[in-house]
């Protein structure tokens, strides 16, 4: 059996042994875009309500990774495979025996893909860890937060999905191009904490050039400047303000009715940032969030609602572009990036039962 699919990576055959978080996350974009993958699971774990959706788009294999015999079904699928992805600490795949060494022997061809937070090496390199323990380290976290008080978790954004599952897919991507030319396959160390700095390498640059203090709130992107900020209304819900260029500051001052206010500071009068903050605090509290909206509809002012999760369906852009979609009566994330001649399908709702390795993979 094969999964006869659609997309860019239709032909590319995955085996993902199960994880959680971003190995997952960076399975479920592979297959997104066309590729067949395979979850490998210990027996019994298969869901009996509602699936994860981040295991959409899998077939699913039971194996007791312990069993010889179970390890020999697993090898075979390994042998026809393109990819092997795993988010274990390190040194775990090879204590199971499918360490890169293993599969090798195996395939020379597969690409190994390596999920981790604190990376293959260093002195955290075994720890436990999570998406902020990860940011944690790198002075991304640190930047996140209004001035004088904590810093504000961005979910698990930044670490797990940003610098974790994107940077191992980018990975994968890169190895599989390269082995064109080479033939071999290659082992991809993917650390978050790894990722998460090159998602800041714009703060760095910033810093290195003398334009950023390590003051939370007091510079340009971090809610610093009264023209990148969020505002409540008068409904108590807000709007997000990232009114940069100084057209675009034009366009904000217009719909606030502020384009001739001969007591606003100028724009990028740091020193009054914060008195233009409270000038702009006070106007948006004057209207509704749909009000709002409506006046800065169809402006370059760079303002928008803050949708929440029940909203965002609903948003225009959002239907006109079908960029939340329901699988499974479940409202997620549709398929992205889009392309022009191989259209990736639409994804299966998460498996729920699993298939016998034997009629995997038999073409």
């Amino acid at each position: 059996m094969s999964n006869s699919k659609n997309g860019p990576l239709a032909g590319v055959r995955v085996v993902e042994f199960a994880g959680i978080g971003p190995g997952p996350h960076a399975a479920m974009l592979l297959s997104d875009l066309g590729a067949d993958v395979v979850r490998v699971q210990r027996p019994g774990d298969l869901p009996t309500k509602k699936a994860d959706q981040l295991l959409r788009g899998r077939t699913i294999v039971e194996a007791n990774l312990k069993d010889p015999a179970d390890k020999e079904k697993i090898f075979s699928l390994l042998a026809k495979a393109d990819v092997l992805i795993e988010g274990f600490r390190p040194g775990v795949m090879e204590r199971l025996g499918f360490g890169p060494t293993d599969t090798e022997k195996a395939n020379p061809r597969l690409v190994y893909g390596r999920m981790t937070g604190w990376g293959q090496d260093g002195p955290m390199a075994d720890r436990a860890g999570h998406d902020m323990n990860y940011i944690s380290s790198t002075g991304l976290l640190h930047a996140i937060g209004r001035k004088g008080e904590r810093p504000v978790p961005p979910l698990n954004l930044a670490g797990d999905f940003g610098g974790g599952s994107m940077f191992l897919v980018v990975g994968v991507l890169a190895a599989l191009i390269e082995r064109q030319q080479s033939g071999k396959g290659q082992i991809i160390d993917a650390a978050m904490v790894d990722g998460a700095n090159v998602l800041g390498q714009m703060m760095w640059a910033f810093r290195g050039t003398g334009f950023w203090k390590d003051e939370r709130a007091s510079n340009l992107l971090d809610t610093g400047a009264p023209f990148y900020e969020v505002y409540e209304t008068s409904d108590g819900k807000y709007m997000a303000v990232g009114a940069i260029e100084p057209q675009f500051y034009a366009e904000l001052l217009k719909g606030l009715g502020l384009e001739n206010d001969p007591d606003l500071p100028q724009q990028l009068d740091a020193p009054r940032w914060d008195d233009i903050k409270e000038r702009f605090t006070e106007v948006f509290k004057t209207k509704t969030r749909d009000e709002w909206t409506a006046i800065f509809d169809g402006t370059d002012a760079c303002t928008t609602p803050i949708l929440d999760f029940i909203e965002a369906p609903n948003d225009a852009h959002m239907k006109a572009r079908q960029n939340l979609i329901e699988i499974d009566s479940v409202m997620q994330a549709a398929v992205a990036p889009r392309f022009s001649r191989t259209v990736p399908d639409v994804p299966n709702a998460p498996s729920r039962e699993a298939v016998d390795v034997a009629d995997v993979w038999t073409d």
